[in-house]
């Protein structure tokens, strides 16, 4: 229908990247589309800090928990809830809301989706780096936030060197629904369960024997980090 909705029905996470750079002029694009990403009433409450010091990609890379492509990717950006500006421009502002977290949550989860489907739009290839938040407060600190700031997640993008097979989605007579929510129809879940079987079974690189259902327990046990919640409110967000 659009070559829009084509680029967005192809997207592959991408975590190998050749040695060419992306260009100036490229990261400027991108970040004057992303930059346009709605927000909610006007506030502009996301911040990006590119990362190109190799010793703070290295340990960027050890906090997310080893993940090489922080290192190798050309380019490395943070996004980050970001109220502080607010505070400054309005020194008595009401912060500290459980709200405004939420808000600073989607604001930069919209803002960095519009930044993957732009480098993508010009044939590079990223991935996203939930994994910074394992040790949140220390890359806090090594980005220098000030309070009613938190880094959120993190972006490693380049050229492909390898482009990983299309991963399927559940299929949308699960997760579209019409006036009400509609309980997901378990011979469908069962139909997916046995396609991502055959998809980690066939992809080109790290194959394995497991299917989507086992997949999930380990990954909702591991990302819970318990520790989050002292360190946003120790920076400002959701006291209340």
């Amino acid at each position: 229908m659009s070559a829009t909705i084509d680029l967005l029905k192809a997207h592959t996470s991408v975590r190998s990247y050749t040695d060419e750079p992306v260009s100036e002029a490229e990261r400027k694009a991108i970040f004057a589309a992303a930059r346009q990403a709605s927000t909610s009433c006007g506030l502009q409450i996301t911040s990006v800090i590119r990362v190109s010091d190799p010793e703070k990609r290295r340990l960027l890379a050890e906090y997310a928990g080893n993940q090489q492509h922080v290192i190798t990717a050309p380019e490395f950006w943070i996004f980050c809830a970001d109220y502080h500006r607010d505070r400054l421009l309005c020194p008595d502002a009401d912060l500290g809301w459980t709200e405004q977290f939420l808000v600073g949550c989607l604001d930069t989860g919209i803002m960095a989706q519009s930044t993957m489907a732009s480098l993508e739009s010009l044939g590079l290839g990223g991935v996203f780096v939930g994994g910074l938040r394992n040790n949140i407060e220390k890359v806090g600190e090594l980005l220098q936030l000030p309070e009613d700031t938190i880094p959120l997640l993190g972006l490693a993008f380049g050229h492909p060197a390898v482009r990983n097979e299309l991963k399927p989605r559940l299929p949308a007579e699960i997760t579209f629904m019409e006036e009400v929510y509609r309980a997901p129809d378990p011979e469908l879940l069962a139909a997916y369960n046995d396609e991502m079987r055959g998809y980690y079974g066939s992809r080109s690189s790290a194959s394995k024997d497991t299917d989507w259902v086992a997949t999930l327990k380990p990954v909702l046990l591991k990302e819970r980090r318990p520790f989050i919640l002292d360190y946003i409110r120790k920076m400002g967000f959701a006291k209340r």
